[in-house]
Order: C-alpha cells, then structure tokens, then sequence
C-alpha cells in the first residue's frame, strides 16, 4: 500500500524537464536535411517522395512510404526559411493516396521558393501532378509515368452518386496538371483512358522522352541538369519575404 496522501499531487517522474522536450523538438526537426556544403553554390533543399504517398490511412510496415503529415510541415518550415535558397523534389514513388499527394503537389506549386522536380525510377498515378507541380521539371531518360483514371479501394455504392464523386476528383487532378504543365486536355484525357496499353487497367505508360515531347514535364536530364536549373531559377528569382 502506498503511503503518499490521496490528497496530495505527485507529479509522474518520468516528466522532462522543459529543456530535455527543447531539445526532443529539435532532434526531430533535423529528420529532414538540408543539402549544405562548404562549397555549395546554393544552399538547397533536398526533399524526395518514394514509394507510396500515404495519406490517411496507415499502411503496411512492408510498404515504403511518404508520409503527407511529415512533408506538409517540411514544406511550411522550407518556405519559411530565407537560408534555403531553393528546393529540389527527387520523385520515386508509384503513387498513393490521391488526396494527400494532390495536397502536396498544391503547397509546392504555392511556394515563392524557387522549386525543381526530378523524376528517376517512376513517376507514376498521382506521381504525376507531384512532379508537374515544380516551377521547373526533369525526368531522366529511363524514367516512366503512368496516367491512368481514378480508383478506389474497399466497399463504395454503386450508385451514380459515387460516379459522380470519382469524376468530380479526377477532374480536379486533371485541372492541376494542365494548369502545371503544357500538355493538352486532349492528350491527357486520351492517355488517360487508353484501353490498348495496360494489360490489366485502364491508362498509359509514357516515357522520359515522351513526357517531354507531350509537355508533361520540362526537360528531359539528370540530377546535374535540374541543378543547374535550380541555380538558374534561384538566381533569376527576387528574394522572398524581405526584411
């Protein structure tokens, strides 16, 4: 039995002291670096989306993952940050989660950080407006995308209202990606809803070279090339947030 008074507060021990939480705060604000060199011409960010984007639903430990609540606070603590000259978005990923990614790819298309985006591996589903939602885009030559319509996953209602909810999500990713990009409405809604490509599913597949050629993304080139594009947006760009 206890000998403490009911009556009496005890604080649990294992409380920090509000130094110790300080310094938990900081720790975890270093999780995502910054690209910094002695020699550095710029200092840039380096912010990259592999795998899937997770958005509201936890996926499984085996996944590789984007976690949309880590990146949003990223972005925030980026553009903020007038000692980040710029940003450079290494993508991966296979898509994800429609609603996070397009989220995402709003906040970076806002920033007056001049931003660069870097396709390598896939760029795929909402992939797509993720890469086109930089002020510049790369995708290197062995790169894909895939552009495919809206799908859900576990029990809807078939009804025309739930059809009609699809569409009205599959018009917002298609209005963002024009808005970003050159292509055309024509083009996209076509590769969209190709039915002779995919085996399995309804869509397409493009190219490094392809996107370009559709003006889905900028420039095709490597890692070298959307830095030196980067340095060229940073040096062109006025100051943001002056004193």
């Amino acid at each position: 039995m206890s000998d403490r008074n009911l009556g009496e507060y005890h604080p649990p021990e294992d409380i920090p002291e509000p130094a110790e939480e300080t310094e938990k705060i900081v720790e975890k604000s270093e999780i995502i670096p910054a690209i910094s060199s002695a020699d550095a011409k710029h200092l840039i960010h380096c912010l990259t989306i592999i795998g899937q984007v997770e958005g509201h639903f936890e996926l499984s430990a085996q996944n590789k993952t984007t976690k949309y609540e880590h990146i949003i606070p990223a972005l925030v603590a980026i553009e903020q940050d007038r000692s980040i000259e710029g940003l450079l978005i290494i993508l991966n990923t296979v898509g994800g989660d429609v609603e996070a990614g397009l989220a995402i790819a709003e906040l970076i298309s806002g920033m007056k950080t001049p931003t660069v985006s870097l396709v390598v591996g896939g760029g795929h589903s909402i992939g797509v407006p993720l890469a086109v939602s930089a002020k510049q885009s790369y995708i290197v030559p062995s790169a894909s995308m895939t552009i495919h319509p809206v799908r859900m996953n576990g029990m809807m209602l078939g009804v025309p209202q739930s059809l009609s909810y699809i569409d009205r999500i599959q018009d917002r990713i298609i209005d963002f990606v024009l808005r970003e990009s050159k292509v055309s409405e024509q083009e996209f809604r076509g590769l969209m809803m190709n039915t002779t490509e995919l085996a399995t599913d309804v869509g397409s597949v493009v190219s490094g070279e392809q996107a370009v050629k559709l003006g889905l993304i900028d420039r095709l080139g490597s890692l070298s090339d959307a830095m030196q594009g980067l340095y060229d947006l940073i040096e062109s760009t006025p100051k943001r947030y002056p004193d």
